[in-house]
């Protein structure tokens, strides 16, 4: 995602696109299987939900400080804020196998 927002081309941003959305693809259901592992139905209800939910205002918060600031910003916070996710889920995950 990085490489999308702050590619000098074109090509390398499709590049950086295309490998984020191969790269993510499977990450929504395997997150819904390990919430119903972990909590049943009403984890997989729960992470449905924050998974649809963020689809769904997503786009339009990053259009907003798009028009803030600027598209690059906008889409650097994305993968800032993907990088934090992926700290956060680690760290989780090393805390609970202790």
């Amino acid at each position: 995602m990085l490489l999308g927002s702050l590619a000098p081309s074109l090509w390398a941003a499709l590049l950086g696109y295309a490998v984020t959305g191969i790269g993510l693809a499977n990450l929504f259901p395997v997150a819904v299987e390990r919430a119903g592992a972990l909590a049943g139905p009403g984890g997989v209800a729960t992470a449905s939900t924050l998974g649809y939910g963020g689809m769904l205002l997503g786009p339009p918060a990053i259009g907003f400080m798009a028009d803030w600031f600027s598209l690059p910003a906008a889409l650097t916070s994305v993968a800032i804020l993907a990088a934090l996710a992926a700290v956060i889920g680690f760290a989780t995950r090393t805390a609970a196998a202790r």
